[in-house]
């Protein structure tokens, strides 16, 4: 007998108990990828029937829809004895490994020198495929360890360890990378590394405003523009700092604006305070105050 499991509607810890105790001989590998593509995809990551299947009294689960459709079809060719593909038995199946597991592995070491395999042999073993894989990405294959450059490199040699766990690496090596500290730099590379993106946004955004402080050149406005815009976003600095010059930036802008304001708002004759228009007088004040102050402390 053979019948799709998606009408199950067993309380989800019920469900997980009878899996387990009618798993069939792939556990919770696809059969059909294992047979198809000689692929271990492990079908544990989620707890979803939604693509399993029950035959002869085992439950076997499938990767997607197109590979439980081929089982469906005919179950007999991806089971024993015609499965032409047997499941490893545990020792030989690839783990995955946290952080922390490979942590308390120590002393032992990554395969490789800490390369990445699925990288290296993707890339057709050139030398500029030798990069160096993550802690974060990595798993126990035939009790050695192996770290990936990604999620995605790390997801490849699961499904396919016997084509990546035993490469050799070439005689010549990468050098080293070892890090520099910013301040060892020098000062073309420190600006480049430290202070660039967010020197270009500063500018970005004088060349966007094109500020023009009272009684002050445009190119000393702009200078004073840019020294206050990269300690307000200078994320090294306390948060208090930060937002007291964001609050200072904010009142340079609208120091900024009360050129262009009263080139557009002045009459042309006199005009008596009532027929002004509302705020035009403060903010004429506002404009002759700063004749003598300081912009530093504006």
């Amino acid at each position: 007998m053979i019948r799709g499991l998606e009408h199950l509607s067993y309380e989800e810890r019920l469900r997980e108990l009878e899996l387990q105790c009618r798993l069939g001989e792939f556990g919770q590998y696809c059969p059909v990828s294992l047979a198809d593509k000689g692929e271990l995809v492990d079908c544990s990551v989620t707890s979803s029937l939604q693509f399993a299947a029950e035959f002869r009294a085992h439950y076997y689960k499938m990767a997607s829809q197109e590979e439980l459709d081929k089982f469906l079809n005919r179950p007999e060719i991806y089971v024993p004895p015609l499965a032409p593909h047997p499941l490893p038995p545990p020792d030989k199946l690839p783990q995955k490994l946290t952080a922390a597991e490979v942590k308390a592995l120590f002393p032992k070491s990554a395969e490789m020198q800490g390369y990445c395999p699925v990288t290296y042999l993707d890339g057709k073993q050139r030398y500029e495929a030798l990069v160096p894989g993550n802690t974060e990405y990595a798993a126990k294959y035939q009790d050695k360890l192996y770290v990936f450059e990604s999620e995605e490199k790390l997801m490849k040699f699961m499904r396919l360890p016997e084509k990546y766990w035993n490469l050799k690496l070439p005689h010549k090596l990468p050098p080293v990378r070892e890090p520099i500290l910013l301040s060892a730099l020098p000062i073309a590379g420190y600006l480049e590394q430290g202070v660039a993106t967010s020197l270009i946004k500063a500018l970005n955004e004088v060349g966007c405003l094109k500020p023009k402080f009272p009684f002050l050149s445009v190119r000393r406005t702009a200078l004073l523009f840019v020294a206050c815009h990269l300690k307000a976003h200078n994320a090294r600095s306390p948060a208090h700092r930060r937002q007291a010059y964001r609050r200072r930036l904010a009142r340079l802008t609208e120091h900024c604006e009360l050129i262009p304001y009263l080139g557009r708002a002045m009459p042309h004759e006199y005009t008596e305070p009532q027929h002004r228009p509302l705020g035009f007088d403060l903010k004429l004040q506002t404009f002759l105050s700063l004749k003598d102050a300081n912009p530093s402390f504006v």
